[in-house]
């Protein structure tokens, strides 16, 4: 736990919290807020934390004895920790949450998700609403069947004999060792939606209408194996879609959130707390690369992460968000920022919006190693107004400025992404931006 002061600038509004009630306390992402708390809650606070180790909340001392301030980072959701129910609200419009998850669905899909989140301030039993619809209707276009292999050792032969396993039993005939290929519904497309049902159904305010949803989902898949968490998000990673299991692509993208986000925790007799924070940033990032290699197919190939080295002799590792490729030719580089560098930034004044001095320095880095005349700074205006002047272009316009390196000539453009607006006017956004990739990398739109 940090005992560095709070932000000077930052406007706290002080909260108690009532933990004999368990009221819920309600935060926003990256705002500061002083509440107070014992001890031992403070320290649960400061120790909450997902799967991949990153903290939830920055806690730290506040003005006074027994008061603390709490900051959250990147993680929406809610959680419970010492008896507390702490919800933390994303900074963007919640109803643009949904666009965000790109799962592949129409906006008026989640419409009434939309409406629940607003009034209940909880993330997880909204996307449940939402995961339960969406499976049921790719159920109803028929539970999928595949080929899958199997092998076993029968007393009767069943499909072919695998003549390299019956060899090594040295003239032992049964059991013969058998092979085939069984059409069966319990492929792992089904044993995923299988394992995030289960799970979904353990969560608490559900509404009773989607929880006999699920329950009549779980009955459909009956005998289809229910592999662990950790096991069924291995599984939907290295799942391949094609034209026969593509309309189970959203339903098992909410199957993955689910999974990989909501744990179970603080059992207290019949009632059960869920734990469901989401990774902005994480969000963020995949958004905005889906729907850049759609908005780019045919122009640029959109690589992610692609890994690579900032010295001739291979021994810093640098990593860009995005690297543009036609023909096999690096063309244009980009950074994703959902959040700002906390840098020291420049103090030119300048109206158009800036980034801080060390996502230049990243994006500087990343075009001289790739030998690259401009790359572009991407971020989510939403979360940065502290930072930028707040600009809002509702016919699909971007928010942007760029600046020229001294000695070098190399262009660093920043692109400001509104996610304020209804998703056309984030969807004009989107294709703006591409156009300005297009334009940057030199080469011209078809």
């Amino acid at each position: 736990m940090s005992a560095a002061g709070t932000t000077a600038r930052a406007v706290l509004a002080e909260t108690m919290i009532d933990a004999g009630k368990r009221r819920p306390l309600t935060l926003t992402e990256w705002q500061p807020q002083a509440v107070d708390l014992t001890w031992d809650q403070a320290s649960a606070l400061a120790e909450a934390r997902g799967r991949a180790g990153r903290n939830w909340l920055k806690v730290e001392p506040g003005r006074r004895s027994g008061q603390w301030v709490i900051t959250p980072n990147s993680f929406v959701g809610a959680f419970t920790a010492r008896g507390l129910r702490i919800i933390v609200r994303p900074k963007i419009d919640p109803k643009n949450l949904f666009v965000l998850l790109e799962v592949g669905l129409p906006p008026e899909a989640w419409q009434a998700e939309q409406v629940d989140l607003a009034e209940n301030d909880e993330l997880l039993p909204a996307l449940v609403s939402f995961f339960a619809r969406a499976a049921e209707t790719t159920l109803a276009r028929g539970l999928f069947h595949h080929y899958r292999h199997e092998e076993d050792d029968l007393l009767a032969l069943r499909g072919r004999i695998d003549f390299v396993r019956q060899f090594r039993r040295g003239g032992v005939l049964v059991p013969m060792a058998c092979s085939w290929d069984d059409f069966t519904a319990d492929v792992d497309e089904n044993r995923c939606l299988t394992a995030a049902i289960r799970l979904a159904l353990r969560v608490p305010d559900v509404p009773h209408d989607d929880r006999r949803r699920l329950r009549r989902l779980l009955a459909a898949l009956d005998g289809v194996a229910e592999p662990t968490a950790s096991v069924a998000l291995d599984r939907l990673d290295r799942l391949q879609y094609t034209r026969l299991n593509e309309h189970y692509r959203p339903a098992l993208r909410l199957a993955r959130l689910i999974l990989a986000n909501c744990t179970l925790q603080d059992q207290h007799g019949d009632t059960a707390a869920s734990a469901f924070m989401l990774d902005m940033n994480q969000l963020f990032e995949d958004f905005v690369t889906a729907r850049l290699r759609r908005a780019l197919r045919g122009q640029l190939d959109t690589r992610a992460q692609a890994r690579t080295y900032l010295d001739d002799e291979r021994l810093v590792p640098i990593q860009p968000d995005l690297v543009f490729e036609r023909q096999g030719r690096r063309m244009g580089v980009a950074d994703l920022k959902y959040k700002l560098t906390d840098s020291d930034r420049g103090t030119s004044g300048a109206a158009e919006p800036l980034a801080r001095q060390g996502d230049y320095y990243q994006l500087l880095a990343y075009t001289t190693a790739l030998d690259l005349p401009e790359g572009t700074l991407i971020y989510c205006a939403d979360v940065n107004e502290d930072e930028a002047v707040e600009q809002r272009f509702p016919d699909g316009s971007l928010a942007k400025s760029t600046i020229t390196v001294r000695h070098a000539g190399t262009q660093l453009h920043t692109i400001a992404i509104d996610l304020s607006g209804s998703s056309s006017d984030i969807d004009a956004q989107i294709t703006a931006l591409a156009g300005h990739l297009v334009e940057t990398s030199g080469t011209s739109v078809s």
